[in-house]
């Protein structure tokens, strides 16, 4: 119980910056589409190039974003497959995107400073990687599908920054060079704007809302079991394998792998729904009340694990 009103008033300022968002939009005609692109072209590749830089690389720790990275895009890809005909507009391009990957930016690295030691706090922003890695590849191919056709998508995929970051900052960090300590607040300055800028987003998302319309149960049913069932299910799984057959991870990377796949659905659907004009409406209300849901959700899961 203690838990649980620990991550509620954690919790509570981020739905706060849902409502900025929206009222932002709504009644002072703030653009979405230009707070999307200052997300995933500027905010997201300084935030992914100073966070590969700030960490001792080695084998655990490759593991985690590329594990998260390479079953993001499976399920992702087995989605868009799976249920192409289901939907005659983008919605199978958004439901495809979110079912792949988390909220572990906005909502995840506060929780895992709440629940973690600082050190397996910093596993966790590492593993982070793997989701905006996917988020800006996979995830932003698939929904740009939605859009453009398949050479257009990958051509919008290449031309994003986030990919070269990352490169830049992986090239840099195994030459040894190391952040200049004066850069570090600065650093920092934009890791809380990209994170409070993310989660205005889902406001900013239900401008034009309409439940009738943006209320879709399928949409929610299946974006729903693989966010809070399948994600959670396929890292137990993982857990036990390594644990007793394979044994080349550690307690402190199982609780990162754990609380990895509770966090809600992304708020980078949104953006990209945003960016791309891919029914952002339906994806910020599917991403809203499954952050709702998160509230109950990630206790009840932290006290039935006992790794926590």
């Amino acid at each position: 119980m203690n838990l649980f009103f620990i991550l509620l008033g954690k919790i509570s300022p981020l739905y706060l910056n849902i409502v900025i968002g929206y009222v932002l939009t709504r009644y002072f005609r703030i653009k979405r589409n230009f707070i999307a692109t200052l997300l995933i072209y500027i905010l997201g590749p300084i935030v992914i190039l100073f966070a590969t830089l700030s960490i001792k690389i080695n084998l655990q720790l490759l593991f985690l974003p590329l594990f998260v990275f390479f079953l993001g895009t499976t399920i992702a890809f087995y989605i868009l497959k799976r249920y192409k005909n289901d939907w005659n507009d983008a919605s199978i391009n958004t439901l495809s995107f979110t079912c792949g990957t988390g909220n572990t930016g906005y909502f995840g690295i506060p929780l895992s400073m709440i629940l973690l030691t600082p050190e397996s706090a910093n596993l966790f922003i590492f593993a982070t990687l793997g989701s905006l890695l996917y988020e800006n590849t996979t995830g932003f191919y698939v929904t740009a599908k939605g859009s453009f056709t398949a050479r257009q998508s990958i051509i919008k995929v290449i031309k994003l920054p986030l990919l070269y970051a990352f490169i830049l900052g992986l090239c840099l960090n195994i030459l040894g060079f190391k952040t200049p300590e004066f850069v570090v607040p600065y650093f920092e300055g934009f890791k809380w704007a990209y994170g409070i800028l993310g989660m205005m987003m889902l406001g900013m998302g239900m401008k034009n809302f309409n439940l009738k319309a943006d209320v879709d149960i399928k949409y929610l049913r299946i974006a729903y079991f693989y966010k809070f069932i399948f994600w959670p299910v396929s890292m137990i799984c993982i857990i036990f394998l390594d644990k007793n057959f394979i044994g080349f991870l550690n307690e402190e990377i199982y609780k990162v792998l754990f609380l990895f796949s509770l966090v809600p659905l992304a708020g980078n659907t949104v953006t990209l729904a945003v960016l791309l004009n891919a029914r952002p409406e339906k994806a910020s209300f599917t991403v809203l009340l499954s952050t709702l849901i998160s509230v109950i959700y990630i206790p009840i899961c932290l006290i039935i694990y006992s790794g926590f």
